[in-house]
């Protein structure tokens, strides 16, 4: 992380946390950690294609699916994300 860029703002009912990458690192961020106690600590996950398609494939086949259930599965495809939204195709 780059200490200078990165910032914390909380109000009474919000709490924003940006982060900035160091120079030197480089990709995506797949997942990230929070909560009160470091022992208590929720992961939530970056919105990418592969963090999209293996949501997706637990919502749709929870369990070890055969590979008709699997072949029936529709193609997702995260195509943009920006602040704002998020552009997903699904055939």
């Amino acid at each position: 992380l780059l200490s200078p860029e990165s910032s914390v703002s909380v109000s009474a009912h919000n709490a924003v946390v940006r982060l900035a990458k160091a120079p030197g690192s480089t990709g995506l961020w797949d997942k990230f950690s929070f909560g009160l106690e470091p022992s208590a600590l929720q992961e939530r996950l970056f919105v990418s294609e592969e963090n999209v398609d293996g949501f997706l494939g637990t919502a749709f086949c929870p369990s070890p699916c055969s590979q008709s259930a699997l072949e029936s599965q529709p193609l997702i495809e995260v195509l943009d994300v920006t602040e704002d939204r998020i552009q997903i195709r699904v055939e």
